[in-house]
């Protein structure tokens, strides 16, 4: 019997959205313009519910392929409420081809969608539908690129401080030597002072000799984490980072679900979490917070502040969110912080809706899948 929460549609849309100001110069991603996957999941009662995913190194067309042969022919006809029930059915038959990459991003923009759907059928916001623990919560400046050189770096730290962010995150490695990036971090103390916070990504570009002997001299600038200072699959290195620096080392951003993350809840060194929304969704981020708390760590989801707030300000053991200013340009009702704390939108559901104008002239591609009756 179909309920008004029946899932009759799934429609996607690619996006080739141009900078709207200069690209980053991180040395990672390429520096032509920004993409997104939009999926909207419509329902018999008229309910949309809209998740998204920003893959940064290409895949467009190969996560709407996946969407389009192994997401969709398993939800349509289904309630969307069941959001438990079909990530673990999605989980289940994408296994063999999944357990990560493109299968499970692809879940992640269902799941999105599907709570979406949940907090607008309530009436509430999702941070209030999953019992609200904060009004706002904290965030960090992000977007210190290696690429800006030293002064480019302190301008760009400046201009979040000016915003009233007590934190800021600047970037190392992949560009130039490891010396040099020790210079930049003390230059960005001796500028912002001691009262603001700085932390320092990696984004994996060190072995771990490198990262202890660069993280004794980080040591000296109280700097308040060293991120992803090694490929994510070596947990042995995050942990001997760990053992022989004064600072904290986290990460977690490149790592699928509470699975993949297990050696770092077994060996807690790794006092802060950074889970990607892109890599599990929604359901599987609460799950990893929940089993985190368990072992006394925090959390700081990787980028999405605009969506992840609704994460953090409903659990217990939230940390920092990384404001990436990027993609303000794009959101009908931007998520900006304020005094340095984001504070969630009150609109049912995450809140968020793409510009209609963006939708239309930055399309490069999608299709709709609807119910066969």
């Amino acid at each position: 019997m179909m309920s008004k929460t029946t899932i009759t549609t799934l429609k996607t849309t690619l996006l080739r959205v141009p900078w709207a100001g200069p690209p980053p110069p991180n040395g990672i991603m390429p520096p032509i313009a920004r993409e997104f996957l939009v999926l909207e999941v419509g329902t018999s009662g008229g309910i949309t519910g809209m998740g998204y995913l920003q893959p940064l190194t290409g895949g467009l067309e190969t996560l709407d392929a996946c969407i389009k042969e192994l997401i969709a022919p398993k939800v349509l006809g289904r309630d969307a409420t069941e959001v438990e029930a079909i990530w673990q059915s999605l989980w289940a038959s994408t296994y063999w081809l999944g357990r990560a990459g493109i299968a499970l991003f692809a879940i992640s923009a269902l799941d999105i969608a599907l709570w979406d759907i949940v907090g607008k059928r309530a009436g509430l916001p999702l941070f209030r539908l999953w019992g609200a623990a904060h009004s706002s919560v904290p965030a960090y400046g992000s977007g210190c690129w290696r690429g800006l050189g030293r002064d480019g770096m302190i301008e760009r730290a400046r201009h979040f401080t000016a915003q009233g962010l007590g934190a800021i995150k600047m970037q190392v490695a992949h560009i130039r030597p490891w010396r040099e990036d020790v210079k930049n971090v003390h230059a960005m103390r001796d500028a912002l002072g001691p009262d603001i916070e700085i932390m320092v990504d990696v984004n994996m570009g060190w072995d771990a000799g490198t990262a202890i002997q660069a993280g004794h001299h980080l040591d000296a600038c109280d700097i308040y984490w060293l991120e992803e200072p090694v490929v994510c699959e070596d947990f042995d290195a995050y942990a001997r980072i760990a053992a022989a620096l004064k600072t904290r080392v986290v990460g977690g951003e490149s790592h699928f679900t509470r699975f993949d993350m297990r050696p770092f809840f077994r060996v807690p060194a790794t006092p802060i979490l950074q889970p990607d929304p892109m890599r599990g969704g929604l359901t599987e981020m609460r799950k990893v917070a929940a089993v985190a708390d368990t072992f006394g760590l925090k959390i700081a989801p990787h980028c999405f502040h605009e969506l992840c707030v609704h994460v953090t300000a409903s659990i217990s053991n939230a940390s920092y969110l990384e404001y990436m200013d990027w993609n303000d340009d794009i959101w009908v009702t931007p998520v900006v912080p304020k005094q340095g704390l984001v504070t969630p939108s009150e609109a049912p559901g995450h809140g968020l809706a793409f510009k209609p104008e963006i939708l239309r002239a930055c399309r490069v591609g999608g299709h709709e899948t609807v119910q066969q009756r």
